[in-house]
């Protein structure tokens, strides 16, 4: 999952943004308006977690043009992370068209959990994958193949859960680049084959990402 966080203050930034890294998430950071709009003009997200007091802008109205804007990529999810703790505050963010609102100073822990909420709604995994043999548990960070559990990094782990929300479905390097590694990752690096030949080996035999010419990868469900 690719979050976008929009923080003004530059030392919440990198702690919230280290402590979700480590949770497997791609985080971009953006301290301005201005720099969450041309993020959002370029890359789409699976979530954006939207400050609203900015020094050259209001959050608020970023989450308004996002409802219709089309030079805008709308993120799949919107949470709303403010110090702003009025009702009438959150009522307005979340008519604005937010999914969730969190106010500061906010527990780590609960955020976490808020995003895995956003990234529960619309589909019917639950807080569990399955996939033919493969389990994955999104609040523990496991992964276990017929029951034998496989330890993996934060990027496996990530990169393992996007296919396991997409089995089935071709994906090509560069929607993998786009939606498990942030903006610092090189486009013409062998990342995604280096972290995938890695997840391929701790997956075991038969292989369950197969490798489609020319197009990208596949996560087979055999029975």
């Amino acid at each position: 999952m690719r979050i976008l966080l929009l923080e003004d203050d530059p030392d919440l930034a990198e702690v919230v943004a280290l402590g979700l890294r480590n949770e497997s998430y791609a985080v971009d950071v953006a301290g301005t308006y201005a720099g969450a709009e041309e993020s959002l003009r370029t890359t789409e997200y699976d979530v954006a977690c939207l400050d609203l007091g900015l020094p050259d802008g209001d959050g608020l109205h970023l989450v308004r043009r996002l409802a219709g804007d089309p030079d805008l990529h709308r993120p799949g999810r919107l949470l709303i992370l403010t110090a702003r703790d009025a009702v009438d505050d959150r009522v307005a963010g979340l008519d604005a068209g937010a999914d969730d609102y969190l106010t500061k100073p906010f527990h780590f822990a609960e955020l976490v959990a808020r995003l895995r909420a956003l990234a529960r709604r619309g589909d019917q995994h639950g807080a569990t994958l399955r996939v033919g043999e493969l389990t994955l548990d999104l609040a523990a960070h496991r992964a276990w193949r017929s029951g034998a559990e496989v330890h993996l990094t934060a990027r496996e782990f990530s990169l393992l859960r996007y296919f396991m929300r997409h089995p089935g479905q071709v994906l090509s390097a560069e929607n993998l680049l786009e939606h498990v590694w942030d903006a610092h990752a090189d486009p013409f690096t062998a990342s995604v084959r280096v972290i995938l030949s890695r997840l391929r080996r701790k997956l075991g035999e038969p292989p369950l990402i197969i490798t489609i010419t020319g197009a990208g990868y596949r996560l087979t469900a055999p029975a």
